[in-house]
């Protein structure tokens, strides 16, 4: 088979719609988009800064045509065949003035026979793309209007990136464009249609079945043009041929070959092999990820090979497990019949134009789940099935990967043309995908099932209109388990077996938890304390983008939370208004004149709601089977739920994610009646290691000033993959003085226990809210010094400081610093390293105000710019404790 790309010498035209400026045979590139090809021709402004957006609200509107011309130098052999992987997404397809194809659906490839429409010298490919808001308009008048949320625009009648359309976190810039690898596969006698794969793990040893079809040049020949010449004759159909499996081992060696020969009949053969004593692929923290390689080829009767593929496989069990017991219906993570504890983020597409990311940004980008200590991503319904770059960094890294099918927060018609097209997508999909160990969950929606029952859907849905439940329900759990049977499958998330008409039932199955954060009457993150979920799918809290993202992104000065251009990157409906009352219940209202300010309490409120939700969550393990943050990503810079936001940079929640998934986590919790360590306060101790953790629990309530008032010790041995609580003593859980005291929790321990789990966890528990603290604001005394490029910041509290962060990029755009939210009790002390590429100039303007941070300054600039009622002073506090 030879492949000759169609990748250069396009151009782009808008052949109608208001465009407010002639298009005519601009450079296109392939793959790619309308918008970035009117953005590198310099026609539109960068639609990611200021209110730039706004103005491209006629993209999606207009009709385009890219075209490229390509030379042959004599006529290809006895097939050719136009394949493209993806068009974006009503697309008319014209070869030498023949219409080859009309389509309309973005998540699947295409493959057309295309011989006898070329011919030697020039010859001229035209795709002509239909406004794709137009198209969809059309598509609501055959097959009805269904209810949808998230923006107005019709996204759930089209097959198309729904968030493309907009979203909560995303702008409206509707693409259209060759959106993947497009070119001529010519080949001779017999290919490889497809492989199907089935692997297995019987005992200790592994199974490997690969259904082949085998598509033959005679079956399907085009018909010759009047005017083309005479084609090569086809091979006969009969021709003698073979499939050969060959399975290699992680380091090479053969294990398993079979050969088949092929009747002439013969286009569907299943290809079984044994694999003995295999070596197991593991989520990552739970051992190795072994991948073997997996090889079929087709071959003529003298050996010639026809085509050939191969895939890296791995041999394991996996999937959510949903059974029966006292409490409900469980939702846990099994692989290799051993239960995993989920620590992981919702993915989002990582661009709003997937067509500029490479293979080292999806390397980069899934870096942050890994060095977070994450192992899982769920790959959100609204976006797309992932390139194949995702999947195979999350099977090399033992990431593993819950797939939503691509519908999300709407209802979706059942009624031709869109059911054939979303069988046909996931038919081709499951089969892509199946080969990835990594893969191991298949959901049939996202929020659909819970915007019929909670949403209004069902009121405003006729009786008897298919809704996308038979989508859910019906067609795609039948499709898994004919073409992928080593997965789990839900019908949507949130979802709750066997009360489906309760999707938010927290006993059963999945939850998505957004009434904290969207709450009208008190959206305090305190209250994910308030459930216990069996699963928790979704969950977050919003904050801005990192300070140089923002002054990036946001071009007027000063920065303004209330602008018009900073309200423009924040897509949430009410967002600014729930960002304030969010962090009012923990921090005092800023400065008003400082953006800086709003920034650093917006930013540090959105890890503090985090750090409540997932100690809490996991404290529950296995009651809880584990979090799923929204959201891992950004895919343009923007106030949102991320960690790492649109330019790549990690926010202070990310760095509270790395810790709050660490194997080791120590929590203080507020227990409530019912609970098994009582209504006080309760140490909670997760060990997501295969050892014990055993050792000594050291408890001590003390001052801000580190004065200690009472202390106590319990000896503690927690078993392997499990959660502990311990009650904490009724002296050291009351403080007499709540602004002025602390609980500090440390864990003491034998080299192999307390060592292995990443030194000796601390948790500090403060007994008032952030606003109320007695925290002074000259507490930390900081110095910094030059070491090769980085700056290196040596602290030392003089008395209790929280949360130590440095905004480093305010001092250098691409500068970072390796650690954040450094809590220190007096007298220590401690160093955080600052990379700063080139080098800095200044070492000394890292420690500046403004960029150095912590609790105490924030409050003590808020209370002298709102002087409200000065908290008491310390000498005050401390007389009346010892009174």
């Amino acid at each position: 088979m030879d492949r000759l790309d169609l990748h250069e010498g396009w151009t782009l035209t808008v052949l109608d719609g208001p465009a407010p400026f002639p298009v005519q045979d601009i450079p296109a590139t392939v793959p790619g988009t309308f918008l970035t090809d009117l953005l590198d021709a310099g026609l539109i402004e960068d639609p990611y800064l200021d209110e730039n957006e706004k103005a491209l609200a006629w993209s999606g509107e207009c009709d385009l045509s890219y075209r490229t011309s390509f030379s042959l130098g004599a006529l290809p052999g006895e097939r050719t065949d136009l394949v493209a992987r993806s068009l974006d997404t009503a697309a008319t397809v014209i070869l030498n003035g023949e219409t080859v194809a009309v389509v309309q659906n973005q998540h699947r490839s295409w493959r057309w026979a295309v011989e006898h429409l070329l011919r030697e010298g020039e010859n001229t490919l035209e795709i002509r793309f239909a406004s794709p808001l137009r198209t969809a308009r059309e598509n609501q008048q055959v097959i009805g209007e269904l209810p949808k949320i998230g923006n107005e625009l019709p996204y759930n009648a089209i097959r198309k990136m729904a968030c493309n359309l907009g979203w909560d976190w995303g702008p409206v810039l509707v693409t259209s464009g060759i959106a993947g690898p497009i070119g001529l596969e010519t080949w001779s006698g017999a290919r490889l249609a497809t492989l199907r794969p089935q692997v297995d793990v019987i005992g200790e040893d592994g199974s490997v079945r690969v259904r082949a079809q085998v598509e033959r040049a005679a079956d399907a020949a085009a018909p010759a043009a009047p005017d083309a010449p005479d084609a090569p004759a086809a091979a006969d159909a009969s021709e003698e041929l073979a499939l050969r499996l060959v399975v290699t081992d992680p380091d090479g060696a053969e294990v398993a070959t079979l050969e088949h020969a092929l009747t002439g009949a013969e286009r569907e053969v299943d290809l079984a092999a044994a694999v003995p004593a295999v070596r197991r692929w593991w989520p990552r923290g739970y051992g190795e990820q072994p991948l073997y390689t997996v090889a079929v080829s087709l071959r003529r009767a003298d050996g010639t090979v026809l085509d050939a593929s191969a895939h890296r496989v791995g041999f394991r069990t996996a999937g959510f497990v949903e059974e029966t017991d006292e409490i409900g219906t469980s939702f846990t993570m099994v692989v290799n019949d051993r239960p995993i504890l989920i620590k992981g983020a919702n993915w989002i597409p990582d661009d709003c134009f997937p067509t500029r990311l490479t293979q080292e940004s999806y390397r980069r980008s899934i870096g942050h789940a890994l060095d977070a200590g994450m192992n899982t991503l769920r790959i959100w319904g609204g976006g797309l099935y992932e390139d194949d770059v995702l999947y195979d960094i999350c099977d090399q890294e033992g990431l593993l990967v819950w797939q939503d099918f691509a519908m999300a927060c709407a209802a979706y018609s059942e009624a031709e043309p869109l059911r054939s097209e979303i069988e046909a997508e996931a038919r081709e999909n499951i089969v892509r995908l199946a080969w990835h160990p990594a893969l191991v969950h298949w959901n049939g929606s996202n929020e659909s099932v819970e915007g019929y029952y909670h949403w209004g859907f069902r009121e405003v849905i006729a009786e008897g209109t298919g809704w996308g439940n038979g989508y859910f329900t019906q067609l795609l759990p039948s499709l898994v388990a004919e073409l992928d049977h080593s997965r789990s499958y839900t019908p949507s998330s949130p979802y709750s077996r066997p009360k489906v008409e309760d999707p938010r039932n927290p006993d059963h199955g999945t939850v998505h938890n957004w009434v904290v954060w969207a709450s009208e009457e008190d959206n305090n993150y305190v209250h994910y304390r308030d459930t216990s979920p069996r699963f928790a799918a979704e969950f977050g809290w919003q904050g801005p983008a990192s300070w140089a993202t923002v002054e990036r992104a946001i071009t007027e000065r000063p920065l303004r939370a209330d602008s018009p251009a900073m309200l423009n990157h924040q897509k949430a409906i009410r967002g600014q208004e729930k960002l304030v009352a969010g962090y009012r219940p923990h921090f005092p209202d800023p400065d008003p004149a400082s953006y800086a300010d709003f920034h650093f309490t917006t930013s540090l409120n959105q890890a503090r709601a985090l750090l409540v939700g997932i100690s809490h969550y996991r404290s529950l393990w296995p009651r809880c089977g584990g979090t799923i943050i929204w959201q891992l990503n950004d895919c343009w810079p923007v106030t949102s739920w991320a960690a790492v936001d649109g330019d790549d940079r990690r926010k202070l929640l990310w760095h509270a994610m790395r810790e709050l998934y660490r194997p080791v986590l120590l929590s203080v919790q507020p227990g409530r009646d019912g609970d098994p360590a009582g209504p006080g306060l309760r140490v909670s101790l997760g060990n997501d290691r295969d050892m014990e953790l055993a050792g000594t629990l050291l408890l001590r309530r003390q001052t801000l000033a580190g004065e200690v008032l009472a202390a106590a010790e319990a000896p503690l041995a927690v078993p392997a993959r499990s959660a502990s609580a311990v009650p904490v003593p009724e002296e050291l859980a009351l403080a007499q003085d709540p602004a002025g005291e602390v609980l500090v929790v440390e864990l003491a321990g034998p080299a192999g226990s307390a060592a292995e789990a990443g030194g000796a966890p601390r948790a500090v528990h403060w007994f008032a809210e952030d606003k109320d603290l007695a925290l002074e604001a000259d507490a930390l005394i900081a110095s910094a010094r030059a070491e090769g490029e980085d700056v290196v910041l040596d602290l030392e509290a003089r008395s209790s400081v929280r949360d130590v962060c440095v905004i480093a990029d305010r001092v250098h755009p691409d500068a970072v610093a390796e650690r954040q939210l450094l809590t220190l009790l007096p007298g220590e002390r401690a160093s955080i390293r600052i990379r700063v590429p080139g080098g800095a100039a200044d070492p000394a303007a890292y420690a500046a105000p403004g960029v150095l941070r912590h609790v105490g300054e924030l409050l003590a600039r808020s209370r002298a710019a709102q002087p409200a009622g000065p908290a008491q002073p310390a000498a005050a506090r401390e007389e009346a404790r010892t009174s």
